[in-house]
């Protein structure tokens, strides 16, 4: 009897987990002057839903390899702890030769990087996903240059992202100057996850960014760990972020 029973009870529970994960897509950016891939992943059922939230993620080919980040999606919707997504994953690598990373000149607050969300990448998943069309269900998601970038978003592009989530945002001297931009700039509607690890994980200065954000009366979920700047630090922490946007509850 127990058997049936926990069969019945893991057929409820993943029954439905299996989200899609997209084949690469290309958008030829005239903003940028070049050609950006990225895949998606849908949730199941996905034809059923409307007004869905989307989460950004910058290297998302490492978010997809190393953070695992799929699965995750997969295992928080289907035991009913996390909304239905869409998560976008941008890949910095340059689409026509891989080894060639854009990152370094994509993520230190590049205001035109900013502007290709917002005008091009963001209009061509609206088009083609039954996405929320509010900045309230749009999150930026980034790790190490990419954690930099999303705090630079919630400056830059706060009109169309609400959700800045940051993982170990590096590095210490670029990060003490946006420190300073948000001391400067009125307190702005967002809301934020933020992650940090060890001294060889910039904790000195997220920590100072983070009294910042505190003493502007952001909405702030803060969590750290003694990890170094590693995806052992980044990949269990992958709920957390997740859920601080986009908890049932």
């Amino acid at each position: 009897m127990f058997r049936y029973f926990l069969i019945y009870f893991l057929f409820q529970t993943y029954a439905f987990a299996a989200g899609h994960l997209s084949d690469n897509f290309r958008i030829s950016s005239d903003v940028l002057g070049y050609d950006i891939q990225y895949r998606v992943y849908t949730p199941e059922n996905i034809e059923n839903l409307n007004d869905i939230p989307s989460i950004y993620v910058t290297d998302g080919h490492d978010y997809i390899k190393h953070g695992r980040m799929v699965k995750v999606l997969d295992r928080l919707i289907a035991a009913g702890k996390m909304k239905p997504v869409v998560a976008v994953f941008v890949d910095a690598r340059d689409p026509d030769n891989l080894k060639i990373n854009r990152r370094k000149d994509e993520l230190w607050c590049n205001e035109n990087y900013a502007r290709f969300y917002v005008t091009e990448l963001v209009k061509q998943i609206e088009q083609n996903y039954p996405v929320s069309q509010s900045r309230d269900d749009r999150v930026i998601q980034g790790v190490s240059f990419g954690g930099f970038n999303a705090a630079c978003f919630g400056l830059m592009a706060y009109g169309t992202f609400s959700g800045i989530s940051m993982h170990s945002p590096a590095n210490s001297y670029f990060l003490k100057l946006l420190t300073e931009e948000y001391k400067k700039a009125d307190h702005l509607p967002l809301k934020m996850f933020m992650s940090v690890g060890n001294e060889n994980d910039n904790r000195r200065a997220v920590r100072r960014f983070k009294r910042q954000l505190d003493e502007k009366g952001y909405d702030l979920n803060y969590i750290q760990v003694n990890k170094d700047h590693v995806w052992e630090n980044w990949r269990p922490l992958m709920d957390d972020a997740l859920l601080t946007f986009f908890a049932t509850r």
